[in-house]
C-alpha cells in the first residue's frame, strides 16, 4: 500500500532539511521525499500517516550483541524487582544461571527496545551473527545486519545505552544510510524540535520506527 510518512522536519541525512516534508514509501521502497504538497499530488489516494518532530533515516546499533548478551532485558512482570533497564555485570551475575528459555526471551525483548529507539540496522562482524539465539530473533525483526566497519569501539558510558545517539554522533554517522529513492523504507521518528534537539535529548524521543515499509513501533 501506498503510504506518505509527513513530518515538519525531514532530515535526509544525506541532502538538506526539508520543511513541512514528507517519504513516500511503496511496499519496502522509498519513492520519493520531498516537500509535503509535492508528494501529496505525486500519490493521489496514499495513506498519510502525520508525526509530529522529525522524520530521519532509521539508526544503527553498533553494540547489538553486547546489548543483547552481556545485558538482560527485564520481562515486564520482573520490573517490580529487577526494575526496567538493562542489567549487566555485577548485577546480571547475581541472577546466576538463567537458561536458554529466559535469555530467549531477554533477546527478544532487547530487540523490541531497539525498535523503540528508531533502530534500524544492527552491526556484526560478517554481516551475520553466530549465536543463534540472536540470528533468530533479528531475522524474526527485519532488522537489516551490517558490518561493522567503522564502529566506534566499545561501549560508551557507566551502563548498557540502546540508544545509538550516546556514542556522540550526528544524525549522518548514527543512521544506516541517508533517505533515498529506492532505497528501504526504514524510518525513524522523534518528537523533538531539530537535529539539535535530537542529539541532546537521545533517541529515547522515539515515536515510530518503520522497517521494511512495516510500522513496528508507535509511541502510545
Amino acid at each position: 500500500m501506498l503510504t506518505i510518512h509527513t513530518a515538519p522536519l525531514v532530515l535526509p541525512a544525506g541532502a538538506d532539511p526539508v520543511v513541512d516534508g514528507a517519504v513516500v514509501v511503496d511496499g519496502d521502497r522509498i519513492t520519493a521525499v520531498g516537500p509535503y504538497e509535492e508528494a501529496a499530488a505525486g500519490a493521489p489516494g496514499a495513506r498519510v500517516r502525520r508525526w509530529p518532530g522529525v522524520l530521519t533515516p532509521g539508526l544503527r546499533q553498533w553494540h547489538p550483541l553486547w546489548l543483547l548478551r552481556h545485558c538482560y532485558h527485564p520481562d515486564p512482570r520482573e520490573a517490580g524487582d529487577l526494575g526496567e533497564e538493562p542489567l549487566w555485570g555485577e548485577r546480571l551475575a547475581a541472577l546466576g544461571e538463567l537458561g536458554e528459555t529466559r535469555w530467549s526471551g531477554s533477546v527478544r525483548r532487547g530487540v523490541q527496545r531497539m525498535l523503540r529507539h528508531g533502530t534500524t540496522a544492527v552491526a556484526s562482524p560478517g554481516a551475520r551473527f553466530g549465536d543463534p539465539l540472536v540470528a533468530a530473533a533479528v531475522a524474526r525483526s527485519g532488522l537489516a545486519v551490517v558490518g561493522t566497519a567503522g564502529a566506534p569501539g566499545a561501549p560508551v558510558g557507566e551502563r548498557p545505552g540502546l540508544d545509538p545517539f550516546a556514542g556522540g554522533h550526528d544524525l549522518a554517522r548514527t543512521v544506516h544510510g541517508p533517505l533515498a529513492v529506492g532505497g528501504r523504507a526504514d524510518l525513524a521518528v522523534f518528537d523533538v524540535p531539530d537535529e539539535t534537539a535530537l542529539r541532546e535529548r537521545g533517541a529515547a524521543t522515539c515515536v515510530a520506527t518503520v522497517l521494511a515499509g512495516r510500522l513496528v513501533y508507535r509511541a502510545r
